[in-house]
């Protein structure tokens, strides 16, 4: 048991403990000291992540713990989802009593999210995605004398309970065609052959439960709520770490299947349901929040194109990882706006703010061009590479469902951005303080710089691959 090859969650874990204890003794006038706490538990779990790149992919803890590249980097991908959503906070938290426990809140539901990307064994990868659930299902509703809040989080908890259930169940059927949780021994096992009947309920349970913690069909429908009726950072954290360590979960959880016809056809039918659903939902919003929370569950569709793949194109697993970086830093733009612009959220309340919040303004078209894929923003490389292997993979007919939903999308967030820059102004625009505005720039100079370096990022994940 090399304890050395867990000391970025060991870090994690440690600094969340720490908060928990400052928040129980600090008084309210230094809560938001917390918030300093949580960043530099993240960036030293980040430093120590960063030391797991160089080492070659291997499997440690008796093989349930992948330390591969493709872990680092999901997992410095949460960290910073991570890190934005807390920089955002202490402004908008300022106020509340509890403020200092929130962020030891969000540090757990990171490590729940870690685990999942890391698991190399089902067991495993319920003990993440339980640990993910529990931590964000109070900081949903963690403003308990808003209705929306209270309503988003009884719906995320209900809904996490019955997939997270059906996740299980199928973690118990594979267990019983397998004889081990093990992901090396269950792929051994299925490769020579198996009840293919148990077999495709088992796999079915898993794949329903992991679409809860990547917000797609049919485990989506608590994304829009959350977006709307949770703390606007609080969205911005949820709306991107579980959708991305699930997603990774799920590429890593289907490498190990036969070869099949079904499977990949079965995902594809998800994909399409998930980002035609988002897209045509998305259209009918006027509230910005709920826009946002939709088009999230649109993305999940998109990156399910990769998933699809995996296995049949070499490229598949680092198409995916390049969408989901460039997804989160255009939806962290995009939440850190709303956040502090005091999270305003009526589409009317955003008429004419190209007016009096221009880099604002200007910051929030950047990401919503980016979520379209707009070149040369990074959100264009991205879908890209998912277009470029799910093409290669042989479903061409996917990418070209996948490329009208694309245009369709241009329709709700283009209207978004023209309230900005042609309607007339409606009353004073409120913004938050400075932390809220520091983590603006900082999600918008991220955006950037991925944009302008997006060669140097690719060759990156080129590098990416699975342990064993």
């Amino acid at each position: 048991m090399p304890i050395g090859d867990l000391l970025p969650e060991i870090v994690l874990l440690v600094g969340a403990v720490i908060i928990v204890l400052f928040a129980s003794f600090a008084s309210q006038e230094r809560q938001a000291w917390a918030a300093g706490l949580a960043l530099v538990a993240l960036a030293f779990t980040a430093g120590f992540s960063l030391l797991q790149w160089r080492e070659p992919p291997a499997l440690t803890f008796s093989g349930v713990w992948a330390l591969d590249t493709a872990a680092v980097a999901t997992k410095l991908l949460v960290l910073l989802s991570g890190a934005v959503a807390v920089a955002l906070s202490p402004d908008w938290m300022r106020s509340d009593r509890r403020h200092g426990e929130y962020y030891a809140l969000c540090l757990f539901t990171l490590l729940g999210v870690i685990m999942m990307a890391s698991a190399n064994d089902s067991m495993e990868l319920v003990v993440g995605i339980l640990l993910s659930s529990t931590a964000s299902y109070p900081l949903v509703a963690y403003h308990r004398g808003f209705k929306p809040a209270l309503e988003a989080g009884m719906k995320y908890f209900l809904i996490g309970a019955l997939t997270n259930s059906l996740l299980v169940v199928g973690v118990v059927l594979l267990f019983g065609l397998v004889g081990d949780t093990d992901y090396t021994s269950t792929a051994q096992v299925l490769a020579a052959g198996g009840d293919p009947l148990a077999l495709s309920v088992a796999v079915a349970c898993i794949v329903l439960g992991l679409t809860f913690k990547l917000a797609a069909f049919p485990g989506h429908a608590w994304m829009p709520d959350v977006a709307q009726g949770a703390p606007a950072p609080v969205a911005a954290l949820l709306t991107v770490a579980p959708k991305i360590g699930a997603a990774m979960a799920l590429a890593r959880f289907v490498s190990l299947l036969p070869e099949s016809q079904v499977w990949p056809v079965i995902v594809a039918l998800i994909a399409v349901v998930t980002m035609t659903l988002g897209n045509l939902a998305a259209l009918q919003q006027t509230d910005v929040r709920r826009l946002l929370g939709w088009s999230s569950v649109s993305q999940s569709g998109y990156a399910l194109m990769a998933v699809v793949v995996i296995g049949r194109e070499p490229q598949a697993l680092p198409a995916l990882l390049a969408f989901l970086a460039a997804y989160a830093l255009a939806n962290l733009a995009a939440f850190a706006v709303v956040t502090h612009l005091r999270g305003r959220t009526a589409l009317a309340d955003y008429h004419g703010l190209g007016r009096t919040q221009p880099v604002v303004t200007a910051i929030l078209i950047l990401a919503l061009l980016s979520l379209v894929g707009i070149p040369p923003l990074v959100g264009f490389f991205g879908k890209f590479l998912l277009f470029k292997v799910t093409i290669a993979g042989g479903f061409g007919w996917l990418a070209v469902v996948a490329a009208i939903n694309t245009v369709l999308s241009l329709f709700y967030y283009l209207r978004v951005i023209a309230v900005t820059m042609f309607k007339p102004l409606k009353g004073e625009v409120h913004v938050l303080g400075s932390w809220s505005w520091l983590a603006l720039l900082a999600s918008a100079v991220l955006l950037l710089a991925a944009s302008l370096g997006v060669e140097g990022g690719l060759s990156l994940m080129g590098a990416i691959r699975f342990a064993g």
